[in-house]
């Protein structure tokens, strides 16, 4: 049976859980009017991605503004139990579309990049914590572990999920292949030059339906009182979307779309998954488990107050 699936292709309300909750649902409530089973939202749409670091000497140690751009990103970001999921949660369930959303999560004073899955069962059935920021994003995010290198079923299909840049990590997507993914659902802070290759890719060597997610952002929609906001309210945004569809083959059901709000949407057939790996299958019958192996620590480090 086919599966409608779409990428939320979104300006983010930067630094703004409220605003972010109540444009997560906006966007829902249109996926479900367009009858989408499965909807994903950028990397850290909720509740944004940490854009300024790279502009403004990030690594200066000690630095009294990178502190305070720090502290207003902590306190923006979300906990997994806390009430901006729960509204979101009851709004998945209510709409009935499984839902991958990108999130700031907070852990005391650490912020995560976080790929949270929502089903309309099952409510949170998986928080996936990017295991390598890239670059200047260590100066912000924690690393995270292999608890959420999961797929989840929902509609027919296996799906699964990677933040940005791990997309590119080969071990990472082979974790996800040998699960059975049908669809791979990539989440990105929103740009058509990251998302143009690798989405393909990821079709031809998966044998899967690959969506991509990208957000969009104007440095004008900075807070008036963030630290940096009067450095970077002028500068022109490279972030333009890029959302997009490749379907097993590797073919583009919907190629990158730039610069437009939106929901980027495709109907796709499963039985087009079981046709692409009649010749190639990276963890079936091509993968030679004989020789080659894949070891997935799924643990999530426990913090050593709680140890006994």
């Amino acid at each position: 049976m086919d599966m409608r699936v779409a990428a939320a292709q979104a300006r983010c309300p930067w630094l703004d859980s409220t605003a972010g909750v109540a444009k997560v649902v906006e966007f829902l409530q249109r996926a479900a009017a367009d009858r989408i089973d499965l909807v994903a939202f950028p990397e850290t749409f909720l509740s944004g991605y940490p854009f300024w670091v790279e502009q403004t000497g990030g690594a200066r140690f000690d630095d009294p503004d990178q502190k305070r751009a720090y502290a207003a990103y902590l306190d923006a970001a979300v906990e997994l139990d806390g009430p901006e999921l729960r509204a979101i949660v009851e709004a998945v369930r209510d709409l009935k579309v499984f839902t991958y959303l990108g999130i700031t999560e907070r852990v005391r004073g650490t912020v995560y990049c976080t790929l949270v899955a929502i089903s309309p069962d099952g409510g949170i059935v998986g928080a996936h914590r990017k295991l390598m920021p890239t670059h200047e994003e260590r100066l912000v995010w924690g690393i995270g572990d292999g608890h959420g290198l999961r797929t989840h079923q929902f509609g027919g299909l296996t799906v699964g999920g990677l933040s940005c840049w791990e997309n590119w990590m080969p071990l990472a997507r082979h974790a996800l292949y040998a699960q059975g993914e049908d669809l791979h659902v990539s989440v990105w802070p929103g740009s058509s030059r990251l998302t143009g290759d690798i989405t393909r890719f990821i079709a031809l060597e998966g044998r899967v339906y690959s969506l991509a997610a990208g957000a969009l952002f104007s440095y004008a929609d900075i807070p008036a009182d963030f630290p940096f906001r009067d450095q970077l309210a002028e500068r022109a945004s490279r972030y333009d979307g890029g959302s997009a569809i490749a379907g097993p083959d590797g073919q583009w059901v919907v190629p990158p779309v730039s610069g437009e709000e939106r929901l980027v949407i495709a109907d796709i057939d499963p039985a087009a998954v079981r046709a692409e790996r009649q010749n190639f299958d990276p963890t079936g019958h091509y993968g030679r488990a004989d020789v080659l192996h894949l070891h997935v620590d799924r643990r999530r480090p426990v913090p050593a107050e709680f140890v006994d």
